[in-house]
């Protein structure tokens, strides 16, 4: 039984998913560059992330 890894706790998730856990903001919002500020209305479907700002061109995100 040694070295099996049986203790309590052992092999149990953190209950996180994916990379960064998602925030799931809902379907309203802007999207907001962090470079330039520009600001555009999130499309739903389409993370902001995927976006990139049309005035500088750096990957926009999601404003909270």
């Amino acid at each position: 039984m040694r070295g099996q890894n049986t203790g309590r706790g052992q092999g149990r998730g953190q209950g996180r998913r994916g990379m960064g856990g998602g925030q799931a903001l809902g379907p309203g919002g802007e999207c907001v560059c962090p470079q330039c500020g520009y600001t555009v209305q999130h499309q739903l479907g389409t993370p902001c992330f995927n976006m990139k700002c049309p005035k500088c061109g750096t990957q926009m995100i999601r404003k909270r």
